[in-house]
């Protein structure tokens, strides 16, 4: 797999293994294009939320809020909002490092953007125990209950 700043992914290289259905869902990363319009529309969100906390920028909070209330088929655009900040703010409270996220127009990944979308997938497809072992993996100690509970109101809204 192809990697650079921030460890943005790429598609993977050829001879690399394949894996299962499921577990080629959760593991392998892949472009914007791949994910459904909730994933694609919270990618964003994590996106603008994390431009506003590098830069300290309050248009990035009202671009976030802004793209929220212009896509379709969103009931409640600010509690999209409030529930994926909310998520970016346990979880950069959780780690020594900050999160890295790629600019919202741009269609590749990042490694943590990988990982939420692969906490997203698991909160969604509502699998007993499977989301808290990939929570564990990914915010530190003390912070696995928040994060779930975060991560399962994302996915509910």
């Amino acid at each position: 797999m192809m990697q650079d700043a921030c460890g943005s992914v790429t598609i993977p290289e050829a001879g690399q293994s394949r894996l299962g259905p499921l577990q080629t869902m959760l593991s392998t990363p892949r472009s914007v294009e791949s994910y459904d319009q909730f994933s694609r529309v919270a990618l964003s969100l994590f996106r603008f939320i994390g431009a506003a906390y590098a830069t300290g920028a309050s248009d990035c909070w009202e671009a976030a809020y802004r793209f929220a209330d212009e896509t379709p088929d969103i009931a409640d655009s600010a509690l999209l909002v409030a529930r994926a900040a909310a998520l970016v703010r346990i979880l950069r409270s959780g780690g020594p490092c900050e999160l890295c996220f790629m600019p919202p127009s741009c269609r590749r990944l990042s490694k943590d953007e990988t990982e939420l979308m692969r906490l997203l997938a698991v909160a969604r497809s509502k699998q007993p125990g499977e989301l808290e072992s990939i929570v564990c993996k990914f915010v530190g100690s003390g912070k696995e209950d928040a994060a779930t509970r975060a991560v399962n109101a994302l996915a509910l809204c």
